[in-house]
């Protein structure tokens, strides 16, 4: 489940953030906080889970991962199931505690989060998949904030796919060189070397997006300081892919948080 490994919980928790405070315009209700938030972390868990199981047969083969549980059989395919569809459960249960949309919401979040880890065998866009498997938190958070979605849902909704897809692009140029070599698809090896250059055109789209949902609410001046910020770290990560080193890019795929986190902070602060 990696809950020693949180960076990309905080991936997909700052943007449910986003959504739920931009839907409350302010503090959202408690219940929803905490279901959101828990909801976060189990279904991370359950990604993570259900992307080792279907990367079982070639993470060995790859030097970032050859230690996985499922790689070196010190958890059984069966297990990891059991464990899976136990996490995914779990979240069911708390998403019944919001209403009917968010409910029918889910089920689509579900099965993109599932459909993920197996969409690297078949095309070189896994990393939208993900995007939008972990943007379906921001529709969510409306749907159970507001009971309705939006013009303003659904631009943050795409802001968190153009995020995702760049960070995680960040992250499949770690494992590049292995992936080639075993055939693993990713928009790592489909951008090639272009890769700096989209990626930021990606990142580029998700200030943009996000300015235009600033602008479209009405927003003050701490939102756009911390989307100022968000695009700083954006900077700072290209320079750091720069250096074409493996290291680095993980380091840009870890800065993403703070990326993230900036837009929250700035929500939090235009809202009091």
């Amino acid at each position: 489940m990696r809950l020693d490994r949180p960076v990309g919980t905080y991936l997909l928790l700052w943007p449910a953030l986003w959504a739920l405070w931009l839907a409350a315009e302010g503090m959202p209700k408690l219940d929803v906080l905490l279901i959101f938030v828990v909801g976060v972390y189990v279904m991370r868990a359950a990604g993570c889970v259900i992307n080792d199981y279907a990367d079982r047969k070639v993470d060995g083969f790859v030097q970032r991962t050859k230690q996985r549980p499922l790689a070196t059989g010190t958890v059984s395919p069966k297990e990891a199931l059991v464990l899976f569809f136990g996490l995914c459960l779990a979240a069911f249960l708390l998403v019944l505690l919001t209403n009917g949309y968010t409910i029918a919401l889910s089920f689509v979040a579900v099965i993109l989060a599932a459909a993920y880890p197996f969409m690297k065998r078949y095309t070189h866009w896994p990393q939208a998949i993900l995007g939008a498997a972990f943007a379906m938190a921001i529709p969510m958070g409306f749907a159970a904030q507001t009971q309705a979605t939006g013009l303003t849902a659904w631009l943050t909704f795409c802001a968190a796919v153009c995020m995702t897809i760049a960070y995680d692009t960040y992250y499949a140029m770690v494992d590049r060189e292995d992936d080639l070599n075993i055939g693993i698809k990713s928009t790592a090896v489909l951008f090639g070397r272009w890769d700096l250059a989209i990626i930021a055109a990606f990142q580029l789209g998700c200030v943009g997006l996000l300015f235009t949902v600033g602008l479209i609410n009405s927003l003050n001046s701490p939102f756009y300081v911390g989307l100022a910020v968000m695009a700083g770290f954006f900077i700072y990560q290209n320079h750091l892919g720069r250096t074409r080193q493996n290291t680095n890019y993980f380091k840009a795929f870890i800065n993403s948080q703070w990326a993230a986190l900036s837009v929250w902070i700035g929500l939090l602060i235009n809202y009091i």
